[in-house]
């Protein structure tokens, strides 16, 4: 599968790029491939720089606001300097390594809302200002990430929203800037919480599986948020049933209002 963008050429009788992705659907870990296709204008032009990287846009919390911020989180050099004759077609494969932190953006074909990932092209040119695009990518999860999000389903969790926040989630492997938190409305049986938010923290072994669950008010006591976390190996999750060990957690917190 192709995805295409054209970039704007560069000033008068300058280059263009298109950058065309072979397969927009990867996984954390895994490999987007693709081709930056560079187009000579009707000069010479003296190329300094071709890079691609992975962008996010996150919410980042201010003092007084709240905004979003595009962050590069990975970048690779497509190679050197060199000179593109006028009119020549200039093509450079690529494959970029998805980190294992990368954040999920489909579940189950899924789209989820606020998520914004992609490829970003920048093409350096003497005496002209870079340009960059961003193709996107649907980030898929890990079958470990699927066993817990198939787990939440299962007992009746509803997807509510997610988000990409900058910060770090204390007590994790974290190693990127930011984080996502996978938003869940409870079923019933969980009457005392009002929302619970899903991180994953992976590397290539293990990751971190953080649960926060935003307990209601009682009627002499304020609402509260509770935070439970453990690890799940990427290739030994499958002994486990994660329904019946959520369930466990999430019954002690939220099975009940704490009236005081």
């Amino acid at each position: 599968m192709a995805f295409k963008k054209l970039l704007a050429s560069l000033g008068a009788g300058g280059a263009s790029v298109e950058t065309v992705l072979t397969e927009v659907n990867v996984v954390p870990g895994g490999v987007v491939q693709g081709e930056v296709r560079i187009q000579g204008g009707s000069v010479n032009q003296n190329i300094e720089g071709l890079s691609v990287g992975l962008q996010a846009r996150v919410e980042v919390e201010g003092q007084d606001s709240e905004y979003k911020q595009d962050i590069e989180f990975t970048k690779m050099s497509l190679g050197g300097a060199f000179e593109l004759q006028a009119g020549a077609v200039h093509a450079v494969p690529f494959g970029l390594e998805i980190p294992w932190e990368t954040p999920v953006t489909t579940i189950d074909g899924q789209t989820l809302r606020g998520m914004n990932i992609g490829v970003t092209t920048e093409l350096s040119i003497a005496r002209a200002v870079d340009s960059t695009d961003l193709d996107p990518i649907n980030v898929h999860p890990l079958p470990a990430q699927k066993a817990i999000l198939d787990a939440l389903i299962q007992l009746g969790f509803r997807f509510k929203s997610a988000d990409m926040e900058r910060g770090h989630i204390r007590g994790t492997r974290q190693k990127l800037p930011f984080y996502q938190e996978i938003e869940f409305f409870p079923p019933q049986q969980y009457r005392g919480i009002n929302q619970v938010e899903l991180s994953f923290v992976a590397d290539e072994h293990t990751m971190d599986v953080v649960l926060e669950m935003d307990k209601k008010p009682g009627l002499f006591s304020e609402g509260s948020d509770t935070f439970r976390s453990f690890q799940v190996g990427l290739n030994d999750f499958q002994g486990t049933d994660w329904a019946a060990y959520l369930n466990q957690w999430l019954s002690e917190v939220g099975s009940k209002r704490n009236w005081f």
